[in-house]
């Protein structure tokens, strides 16, 4: 496109002393008139651009129009990098594909070695083992039709095993606890929800367009926090799992026995992912109290065991 063409131009002028008018043609695969006429559509758009004759001419940008480089130190720049390419590799978005290119000729060429050793330093890899391409490809529709205002139909599978279609207005995508998540206003609940994108079984973006609601997903959550009850679950744990139970809980909360065992005392919302949470520990874990949640285990255990028996 050429108006990104042109932006990216700009970005190298702002970077750099001068660049040739061929480079310029080469980068974009496109001829050296059009790279004059990209010039020309620059400075009309009031960017003072001037052109150097000779063997070791090209273009540059006025001097005293350029951004100062203490805006944004060398680091700073590879950390917003490095911070966008970890951030795109759970969307693979075009465009921001793009802004990172634009952003990445900001680098100095005698620095592209210290921008590549610090793009190895810190790795975040946001995506769980077993990533879907479904729920990549679902995604990508979806944040098409936020961009476009457009109302989406789905048929939907919660948490209780219940299906349903709704017509929603999709206002954001999250991706929070290693699963993606959809922001959005239900229109047959006629309330903001929140729909895990893994149990969407179907979706159909509508053609009809709608009207931004003034509500955004942290406003809601902030709201719903105040309405979550909170429970104090006290939990023995063998040492054989110490290093696990370290990795899931904060060690202010961890009492080592002499045993080599562990009491963790913390807060939970009550909620029944804390039952999958406590499983996943196995025989290494005993629930010490409350004691209804003690029960509740233990009725769990029960049912469990008499499917086998």
């Amino acid at each position: 496109m050429k108006i990104d063409r042109m932006l990216t131009i700009i970005v190298m002028l702002l970077n750099r002393n001068r660049i040739s008018a061929t480079e310029l043609a080469e980068k974009f695969e496109i001829s050296v008139r059009t790279v004059y006429r990209d010039i020309d559509a620059i400075n009309m758009a009031g960017i003072p651009i001037i052109s150097y004759p000779g063997n070791n001419g090209g273009f540059g940008i006025v001097d005293n129009y350029k951004l100062s480089h203490q805006l944004l130190t060398l680091n700073n720049l590879c950390t917003i990098l490095s911070a966008l390419k970890n951030m795109n590799s759970t969307i693979e978005n075009s465009e921001l594909d793009a802004s990172i290119e634009k952003l990445r000729n900001l680098i100095p060429e005698d620095k592209t070695n210290h921008f590549d050793q610090h793009m190895e330093q810190v790795i975040i890899d946001m995506m769980p083992w077993a990533n879907s391409s479904k729920q990549k490809d679902l995604v990508k529709i979806i944040q098409n039709a936020i961009a476009q205002s457009k109302i989406i139909s789905i048929t939907y599978r919660n948490f209780s095993n219940e299906k349903s279609t709704r017509q929603l207005e999709p206002m954001s995508v999250i991706f929070k606890n290693y699963a993606w998540y959809l922001f959005a206003y239900c229109q047959l609940k006629m309330e903001f929800r929140l729909f895990k994108i893994s149990r969407v079984i179907d979706l159909k973006v509508d053609e009809t367009r709608f009207t931004r609601r003034e509500k955004s997903y942290r406003e809601i959550e902030q709201e719903s926090k105040k309405d979550v009850s909170l429970v104090s679950l006290t939990l023995k744990f063998t040492s054989q799992v110490r290093v696990r139970v370290e990795d899931v809980f904060d060690r202010e909360n961890i009492e080592y026995l002499d045993t080599g065992e562990m009491i963790v005392t913390a807060q939970f919302p009550e909620m029944e992912w804390n039952f999958g949470l406590i499983f996943s520990f196995d025989e290494h874990v005993e629930v010490l109290g409350p004691e209804r949640v003690r029960l509740a285990i233990a009725a769990k255990i029960k049912s469990m065991n008499d499917k086998y028996t």
